[in-house]
């Protein structure tokens, strides 16, 4: 499913028109994206968790050279599903 494919879906099944849907699929993802960058969670209650945590500097190997390498240090975001979409999910 992509972006398009969510859109129209969210627009059947809450009876609003594609471009309302479209709005709130957007302020949704702007919002936690934003959230998240400010160091901060965003917690759907049974359904899931998303978070930020560092990820430390590490050394590498270019699978072409074979030649070590540094690769940075960089945030990374993770999600953590709730016990109910886990539930539903194996239902």
């Amino acid at each position: 499913m992509n972006k398009t494919d969510l859109i129209h879906i969210m627009a059947k099944d809450a009876g609003i028109s594609k471009a309302a849907a479209q709005a709130a699929l957007n302020s949704l993802t702007t919002t936690i994206t934003q959230t998240i960058k400010n160091g901060e969670k965003v917690a759907l209650v049974g359904w899931g968790t998303w978070f930020s945590t560092k990820r430390a500097e590490r050394t590498g190997t270019n699978p072409n050279t074979g030649e070590r390498i540094k690769i940075k240090a960089k945030k990374v975001v993770k999600f953590r599903a709730g016990t109910k979409f886990i539930s539903d999910l194996n239902s």
